[in-house]
């Protein structure tokens, strides 16, 4: 099995396993479903890595950080159940599972699962989003929105899509549902490194908002902003974010 279609196997696997936990606890409190969410999703997770690819160490959102990551060639970096608080509101979709394989500096392999759209996008082909609408859609958090997205929008002319977790966000302009994310004030590696990978490998403009690189596997797991957009937006996107 490649490491494409582990990815993507492991990804759509845990989504199923949160589907069930999801029913399980349909009638309990939601901080009950989020914890059991949470610890079910990475157990799994943690022990399918273990089994499937022994040799290579694994960052995840729910584990302890262990520094052997730092010198190893090979990091799966995963996030075990993205948008938690979507997850716990039975009627919500917008929550997703990432798995991305970060190899000697470079995201080579990744898949976003989300679950409740039984929807898995996934590396090595990921089909290019349809003809962009006349007016930009921006997808923000639904609870937050950054001030840097409001510019974007004014800027571009654009309309607001309020969405719930980051993969879900990125799935949506992959997706071609939306037209550009923008993300700043916190993140950490797991929120965007399969998410990233998916739009990559879709032909996406993917940068931190000042335009430079996104990198991976680094001591301090925080990567607080963003920008995944259709091509042809970047540079009135960044004209905005690195202005």
């Amino acid at each position: 099995m490649t490491d494409h279609e582990l990815a993507a196997l492991l990804a759509a696997e845990a989504g199923r396993l949160l589907l069930d936990v999801r029913a399980e606890f349909a009638d309990a409190a939601a901080q009950d479903r989020k914890d059991a969410g949470d610890k079910r999703s990475h157990d799994f997770l943690m022990a399918a890595l273990a089994a499937e690819r022994p040799d290579d160490a694994v960052l995840s959102e729910e584990g302890v950080d262990d520094p052997v990551r730092l010198s190893a060639q090979r990091v799966w970096i995963v996030d075990p159940l993205d948008g938690t608080r979507e997850f716990s509101e039975l009627d919500r979709t917008d929550w997703a599972v990432h798995v991305a394989l970060w190899e000697a500096g470079e995201l080579v392999a990744g898949a976003v699962a989300l679950p409740a759209q039984d929807v898995t996008l996934a590396t090595p082909s990921v089909a290019a989003p349809p003809p962009a609408p006349a007016v930009p859609r921006i997808v923000v958090s639904r609870t937050r929105p950054p001030a840097v997205a409001l510019e974007v929008k004014e800027a571009l002319g654009g309309e607001l899509v309020e969405m719930g977790s980051a993969g879900a966000k990125v799935a949506s302009v992959v997706q071609g549902l939306s037209d550009v994310y923008v993300h700043a004030g916190g993140q950490y590696e797991w929120d965007s490194a399969a998410p990233v990978a998916v739009a990559r490998a879709a032909g996406l403009h993917t940068s931190r908002i000042d335009g430079s690189p996104l990198i991976y596997n680094q001591r301090d797991s925080k990567l607080p902003d963003l920008i995944v957009c259709r091509p042809e937006l970047a540079e009135a996107v960044l004209a905005v974010t690195a202005g």
